[in-house]
């Protein structure tokens, strides 16, 4: 098993990754944090053990095999560039980077050096993914015409990290959330956006920070034809916090049915034509594996759903998304 290291613990997403390695029992070979509080707050809540006082001395460790990237949005794409250069593996918490240019790149260089990519995409090892994935691949709704999402986030400003409201280092609330979601609808329908036909990004509840785009809305046509609309903003409220019905909802009509499933509620709904109750469908609470295990087993050259393929094509829908309603489209 090769060694990994961790670069970068600016997010709580970071965090679970390198507990996800320990429980994993992964040789942890070092780790870099350039900001001295988030330093100092991942050797109080994990106890990390800082060993590089540079990213690129990291990078030319002959004992790091992989590298974990959890540092702000705008500096990942640079980093995971880096370490593609340096001849490492690479998984990263979503965002993997915030321009397309910088995706095209870190492309290349997997493909050129036979390396692997891995992202922090979760929905798909929740309880009700398992289930969902059989339902839409059983032929039950006949064929798919059109998916809603919202993955609607509480703000929490003042709590989540301050570097996201900086001018420059988000990124877009499209890319940063709606790679979630279009992962998740890639997986279970086999296609990606063919075309961006609406998408906009506008502030709303951040009002302290004006520059902040907190809200985030798209439609698209999807490459089998389907059409795709969703909403990723940070409008919950936060007294309710990841509870809502909102957060990871997803709807998906097919010609003999329409399916609902919420992430946060645990909760599965199936219509279908012909029938005039409505089936309440269980989670599957055996499920297995995270993004962790997925990446390991792509460096391993074991056949596994979220590859590096997926990783990098979940990528460019989001950023697609984010160009269009930036006006770089």
């Amino acid at each position: 098993m090769q060694r990994i290291a961790f670069a970068g613990f600016r997010h709580p997403h970071i965090h679970m990754l390198f507990q996800q390695a320990r429980q994993l029992n992964l040789d942890i070979a070092g780790a870099f944090e350039a900001d001295g509080r988030a330093r100092e707050d991942a050797r109080q809540a994990l106890g990390v053990s800082f060993t590089h006082e540079a990213y690129a001395d990291l990078l030319a460790d002959p004992a790091v095999g992989l590298v974990a990237v959890g540092d702000t949005y705008e500096a990942r794409g640079a980093m995971v560039i880096a370490a593609l250069e340096a001849g490492k593996h690479v998984i990263s918490d979503k965002p993997l980077c915030t321009s397309l240019k910088e995706l095209e790149t870190i492309q290349n260089l997997a493909a050129d050096r036979h390396l692997k990519i891995g992202l922090m995409l979760d929905l798909r090892y929740s309880p009700v993914a398992g289930p969902v994935e059989r339902l839409v691949r059983s032929g039950q709704l006949g064929d798919i015409q059109a998916i809603f999402f919202s993955g609607q986030h509480p703000l929490m400003y003042g709590t989540r990290p301050g570097w996201y409201f900086e001018p420059g280092q988000h990124g877009g609330t499209l890319n940063d959330i709606a790679v979630h979601g279009l992962d998740l609808v890639a997986w279970l329908t086999g296609q990606h956006i063919d075309q961006v036909l609406a998408a906009r990004c506008w502030n709303a509840y951040a009002a302290a920070v004006p520059d902040f785009k907190d809200c985030a809305q798209f439609m698209a046509r999807l490459s089998g034809g389907v059409g795709l609309m969703g909403d990723v903003s940070y409008a919950s409220p936060d007294s309710f916090g990841y509870g809502l019905p909102q957060y990871w909802r997803f709807t998906i009509w097919g010609l003999k049915g329409v399916l609902e499933v919420a992430f946060g509620t645990q909760q599965i709904q199936l219509a279908l034509n012909g029938e005039t109750v409505l089936r309440q469908i269980p989670s599957d609470a055996t499920v297995t594996g995270n993004c962790l295990t997925a990446f390991l087993d792509d460096v391993a050259g074991r056949p596994v759903a979220l590859a590096t393929d997926a990783v990098l094509a979940a990528s460019r829908d989001a950023l697609r998304l984010q160009a269009f309603a930036d006006g770089n489209i």
